[in-house]
């Protein structure tokens, strides 16, 4: 090594005092720990109550349960208690659907529905007076279908247009068909342009004397009414023993009329078996029923019976009569004439006894499918008539929902209406059956 190099050295560790003497003395600085590790707070969600974890959503446990986590003595989270069943008559907070004045019906063919039942109940309000009840909103009806709540989806009060099939029972006496004859040209003045007309009569069956619906207004309605007329059946007393029994005309030797020939089944010389009256009532409104069920939807779906009610000879019973009624929603409107449209006596004919025929029918069509029943006596009663019941028809709240139960049932579902205003009748149809058509 270099002298100069030595000494340069030396030098150096003299001014830094960094002799071996020094340095044996100079004793280390303390290191400082480093910082012990945190846990690293992340900023809290916006909108979020509580601790996120997989499955259970936000905001389902409190701060305090999540910072004991790791405790032994962990308590299980609280449940959420549910809220209780809403009440039958809770009043509605979600107004349904109200379209605009003179859309009312043409929304029932444009609701969208998927996989549900939608209802469409007509309502008549009437006060003690029996005059139309006007100016209730949804607020004022409360529908209950098998007893529970259903929120209304669609009310509107817009007026319907009418598929009308006018029934003209010709087995009445000749008095009564004689008033009923005369009448029939007041029908087109009850109706409007927007409305549709078929005629059909019974007597021992039923017969359609249109041909199908035809406008209101067309000049082929009086035609047709024209051709609806008949004679009726006698109002004669009848005779079945003693010496004016039997057939009181005769012609070589039988009787001229074969139902009261003496003999067999009809009986003999001194007694005679009064022939059973034909009444086909309950034929007659099915076959009116199936010319209704083709009309569209949107429409007011109406039967009009001018009849005295009686029903006897038909090969459809009531009951599936009724049912076919219900399912299609077709309503059953009447004006009683003869016997039946008699102070007390009309009240009483509704009473049936058994193995005797059917007084009066017809109030129990009108009643199960929510139509009305006027009685009428006088030419001008039964005029007027035709007049009141098409303005009750055609003026009608309009109420729908969606039905709870199964999409696709054969069971009957009860249908109750309630209106919040004392003093008032409502009418509405008792129920009906689901059907396909109504399932969307």
């Amino acid at each position: 090594m270099k002298p100069g190099f030595r000494l340069t050295a030396l030098t150096a560790l003299l001014s830094l005092n960094l002799s071996p003497m020094g340095l044996a003395q100079q004793q280390p600085s303390p290191v400082p720990d480093a910082p012990a590790p945190q846990p690293q707070q992340n900023p809290p969600l916006s909108g979020v109550g509580g601790p996120i974890r997989p499955g259970g959503g936000a905001g389902t446990e409190s701060p305090a349960s999540s910072s004991s986590s790791g405790s032994a003595n962990q308590q299980p989270p609280a449940q959420s208690e549910q809220p209780p069943p809403p009440a039958r008559d809770e009043i509605q907070t979600a107004p349904p659907e109200v379209p605009p004045a003179g859309e009312g019906f043409d929304k029932l063919q444009t609701v969208y529905r998927l996989n549900v039942n939608f209802v469409e109940v007509p309502v008549t309000v009437k006060d003690s007076k029996g005059q139309l009840v006007a100016g209730l909103t949804f607020r004022d009806f409360k529908v209950f279908e098998n007893d529970q709540r259903e929120p209304l989806r669609l009310f509107t009060v817009d007026p319907a247009p009418l598929s009308i099939v006018f029934l003209i029972d010709q087995s009445v006496t000749s008095d009564v068909m004689t008033k009923v004859n005369d009448s029939l040209g007041a029908i087109q003045g009850a109706l409007t342009p927007y409305d549709e007309v078929a005629v059909f009569t019974y007597n021992n069956g039923a017969q359609d004397r249109s041909g199908g619906f035809t406008g209101a207004q067309s000049a082929r309605v009086p035609y047709v009414l024209s051709m609806t007329k008949a004679a009726g059946s006698e109002d004669l007393v009848p005779v079945n023993s003693g010496p004016l029994a039997g057939c009181s005309i005769r012609q070589n030797g039988n009787c001229v009329d074969p139902n009261v020939q003496p003999g067999r089944s009809a009986g003999d010389s001194s007694f005679m078996t009064i022939p059973k009256e034909i009444h086909t009532l309950n034929d007659g409104i099915l076959a009116a029923a199936k010319e209704l069920s083709t009309r569209p939807k949107g429409r007011r779906r109406i039967i009009y019976v001018i009849s005295d009610g009686k029903e006897n000879g038909s090969k459809a019973p009531y009951r599936d009569v009724l049912r076919y009624l219900q399912t299609n929603q077709i309503a059953v409107y009447g004006t009683l004439v003869g016997d039946s449209a008699r102070w007390g006596e009309g009240y009483i004919s509704r009473v049936h006894l058994p193995f005797t025929m059917y007084d009066n029918l017809l109030a129990k069509y009108t009643l199960a499918t929510g139509g009305s029943l006027d009685s009428e006596r006088g030419l001008n009663g039964i005029e007027r008539s035709y007049g009141k019941i098409a303005e009750e028809a055609r003026n009608q709240y309009t109420l729908g929902y969606l039905s709870h139960q199964p999409v696709i049932d054969n069971r009957f579902r009860k249908i109750e209406v309630r209106v919040d205003r004392p003093n008032v009748e409502v009418v509405a149809k008792s129920g009906y059956y689901p059907s396909a058509q109504d399932v969307k």
